[in-house]
């Protein structure tokens, strides 16, 4: 476990800056009408993604990709609104309407109560699919569900990643069940996220979780607000899902 970067020797896929053509399909999966999921089946090694409020993007679906071919595990990321994400060009908001739309969205739809069943659901299909290792990653308001649910004794967890979460808080620490790796942006309260990492500190599974902090890049810079045309972002794009692949790797063994 680390406050410091650590070392990102996992070599992952050229990244495609614009343009990405999504390796994956959609079909039902795990109660839910559609899914997108890719990567090689039969591995025994599975991972659940969360996206942020903005749903599939090209960005998002890309990590997808490069997690299921490095990690060699089926990805499943779900449709949890129902095709109707937030709009992208709400955020951030400047108006009343779009800080009350934004507002409304996670009292509903992005709701971590009703969301967080529909997680664990997900990965009980792919247990029953003969998934043995099963991580779950979560982006933004994802990673506030993945951080939820990992902290439930029943998800059927083994790790869990957070990136560049939102809604961050020491005390979903407390009930952590599975290593974690937490990628904060300079965005985030850089004081809750010490304090949950030092909640983690304390943990049987603390020298498996990790704690990097990009203090340079902005909050979304991994999924759908990600510019992969500037290098800047390009690079750290890169750096965590190098990271991103060590972790599965080392956490699904």
């Amino acid at each position: 476990m680390s406050g410091q970067p650590s070392s990102a020797c996992c070599s992952i896929p050229p990244v495609v800056a614009e343009n990405y053509e999504a390796k994956g399909t959609y079909k039902p999966f795990g109660g839910l009408d559609k899914a997108y999921i890719t990567g090689p089946e039969g591995t025994g090694k599975a991972l659940v993604v969360i996206f942020d409020i903005f749903g599939y993007f090209p960005q998002t679906l890309q990590g997808a990709d490069i997690l299921a071919e490095t990690v060699q595990a089926r990805v499943v990321m779900p449709d949890f609104f129902r095709d109707e994400p937030m709009d992208i060009a709400l955020y951030p908001p400047k108006t009343d309407e779009a800080k009350a739309a934004i507002a409304k969205f996670f009292k509903t739809k992005g709701a971590i109560p009703d969301r967080k069943p529909e997680v664990i659901a997900t990965v009980q299909a792919l247990r029953a699919e003969g998934y043995t290792k099963v991580g779950l990653i979560g982006y933004c308001w994802g990673a506030k569900l993945a951080t939820v649910t990992a902290g439930d004794a029943e998800s059927g967890l083994d790790a869990v990643a957070s990136v560049h979460p939102a809604m961050v808080s020491a005390a979903d620490a407390e009930n952590l069940q599975v290593p974690i790796g937490l990628f904060a942006s300079g965005d985030e309260d850089r004081e809750e996220c010490d304090k949950f990492f030092k909640g983690v500190s304390q943990k049987p599974f603390a020298t498996k979780s990790v704690f990097v902090y990009y203090q340079d890049m902005f909050h979304g810079w991994a999924a759908a607000r990600g510019n992969l045309k500037d290098p800047d972002n390009l690079k750290q794009y890169e750096d965590v899902y190098k990271r991103l692949s060590n972790f599965f790797k080392t956490t699904l063994a």
